[in-house]
């Protein structure tokens, strides 16, 4: 049979051609009626969902009660498959309203007191996790206890939620991740050793250019402008221009560095106050020892006829050569805790000299009573 179709097939080629021209047109002809019946049949059912919608719903819910191990089967089968996935878009949908979250959870919490007890009687089972936990909860009552018996106030922590630490994850990635970061933290850091330098050591020129310029303005009778916004304006400006390169810092960069910068111009002003003060509280309490001694024994004498205690000679020395240089050293910038600094540091020098000359208060001394 094969043979002889094969004949035909070659003795009237055109016949053949035609026929199976004609058996594809209807074939094609057939799918075109099947799927526009299947369309008006679709076109039917969305038209009488959207009609009954009360008697879609109640068919869906009864085919739901009816199929659990269906729908169970089919939600398992693609977890499997998508599990990456699922689990992102349900972080996203927690993120996305936290509150609700937190409603959610404590509800869950709420109807289903007995299966969280076995949860927790199932990892409690573990012995190393449950020791883990007990040393845990032990060291933080000893640190509790401590805290409290030395006046402290107990440890202050922020607890960080799912949705915060994925977000701060986030950030981290698309900061580190980020192929621009070396030079970024390259030029951040230069720009900011640059500008503390630069302030440190023209600190005083351009305090002044600033008040001269606000000055200007004021003769102008233009809006005022704070000399400490001049100072820091002018300093980036010229620490900008001798940089090789500037295109990846950003204001709060400069915003940052320039916080630095005046954190260190402060300390460095504090501490040339402290050498100062405690040079001039050392000075003259040695420059008018004899003086001082003696309005010191007339205080005593003062103490004792009110029935007071008598004051130890040097720290009456040192509290008057304290006020004496209170009143001639600039000291705006230091503390109670500096002076009283400064008077232990004098009086040590102070007590030091009567057995002896001294040289001044050096460096080091500075640095060990202001630190």
């Amino acid at each position: 049979m094969r043979e002889m179709n094969r004949r035909w097939r070659a003795e009237h080629l055109e016949r053949s051609r035609q026929q199976n021209r004609d058996s594809m047109r209807r074939a094609a002809e057939r799918r075109r009626r099947e799927e526009a019946a299947r369309a008006r049949g679709r076109e039917r059912a969305k038209q009488w969902r959207e009609d009954h919608p009360d008697r879609r719903r109640e068919y869906q819910q009864r085919w739901v009660e009816e199929n659990r191990d269906k729908i169970r089967e089919y939600y398992n089968r693609y977890y499997e498959k998508h599990r990456e996935e699922v689990n992102a878009r349900a972080a996203a949908r927690r993120d996305a309203d936290p509150e609700r979250t937190r409603q959610v959870t404590k509800q869950w919490a709420d109807r289903n007191k007995e299966r969280r007890a076995d949860l927790q009687r199932r990892r409690r089972s573990d012995l190393e996790t449950y020791q883990s936990e007990l040393e845990a909860n032990a060291a933080a009552r000893r640190l509790k206890r401590s805290l409290a018996r030395a006046g402290l106030p107990p440890k202050s922590l922020h607890s960080a939620s799912a949705a915060e630490r994925r977000a701060n994850e986030r950030d981290a990635d698309t900061y580190f991740n980020d192929p621009a970061l070396p030079e970024h933290l390259r030029q951040f850091t230069v720009f900011a050793e640059s500008l503390t330098e630069h302030m440190l050591t023209h600190c005083t020129r351009m305090r002044e250019f600033a008040e001269a310029y606000v000055e200007t303005r004021e003769r102008m009778r233009l809006p005022p402008v704070p000399v400490e916004n001049i100072v820091y304006a002018r300093a980036v400006e010229i620490v900008t221009d001798r940089m090789r390169r500037v295109d990846l810092l950003t204001s709060r960069d400069v915003a940052a560095a320039v916080r630095s910068t005046q954190a260190e111009v402060r300390l460095q002003e504090r501490r040339r106050q402290f050498e100062a003060f405690l040079n001039a509280v050392v000075t003259n309490a040695n420059r008018n020892r004899e003086r001082y001694r003696y309005d010191a024994e007339i205080e005593n004498r003062a103490r004792a006829n009110r029935g007071l205690p008598s004051a130890p000679i040097e720290s009456l020395i040192v509290h008057l050569a304290l006020q004496y240089a209170i009143e001639r050293v600039p000291a705006n910038m230091l503390t109670a805790d500096d002076a009283r600094n400064a008077a232990r540091v004098a009086k040590l020098h102070i007590s030091a000299f009567s057995e002896g000359p001294q040289p001044a208060v050096n460096d080091r001394d500075h640095r060990r009573s202001f630190g």
